[in-house]
């Protein structure tokens, strides 16, 4: 599944993949101080698992945003400004 990262200046930037087999919340935020973007995972029921440092992934490079946390990956390809979700 892959969706285009396609931020705006009035809202977070949102989507809801399933991770090993369970739906999250995805909010990927700007942070004007680190002036970069963060991405946060919450549950449906609005716990926070994971924040960290949206970062980007080269063509025939996958950097995995969820390594150590999911078996799924989720990966943002600069390229093409996709974020995409293998199971």
């Amino acid at each position: 599944m892959t969706y285009d990262f396609t931020p705006t200046a009035t809202a977070p930037f949102q989507f809801q993949p399933t991770l090993d087999g369970t739906t999250y919340n995805v909010i990927i935020t700007w942070n004007i101080f680190g002036q970069r973007y963060y991405i946060n995972i919450y549950d449906l029921g609005g716990t926070l698992i994971l924040c960290m440092p949206f970062i980007g992934s080269p063509l025939g490079y996958d950097i995995s945003l969820t390594a150590g946390y999911f078996t799924s990956t989720l990966v943002y390809r600069i390229a093409n400004a996709q974020i995409e979700v293998s199971p």
